[in-house]
């Protein structure tokens, strides 16, 4: 099966609207898709982190003005 989409005519909310049933639809079948090697070991250090009290965690509206003010 092939999909032509005009990206180009599209507009960003159709384009978001797009990547959104693509994430619901391949959500349905998470066996599916393999996480690469690195996300494991990314994960599993982390873990390791967290278990030893090396971790600090923030609320996700404290973490978005974080990374703001970084940006500006």
């Amino acid at each position: 099966m092939s999909i032509h989409l005009s990206l180009k005519d599209m507009t960003l909310l159709e384009k978001l609207a797009v990547m959104e049933s693509l994430w619901e639809d391949l959500s349905k079948i998470p066996d599916a898709i393999e996480s690469p090697a690195w996300h494991k070991d990314i994960l599993e250090e982390r873990r390791q982190r967290t278990a030893q009290g090396q971790s600090t965690f923030s609320d996700w509206e404290t973490a978005k003005a974080d990374i703001r003010k970084r940006l500006s």
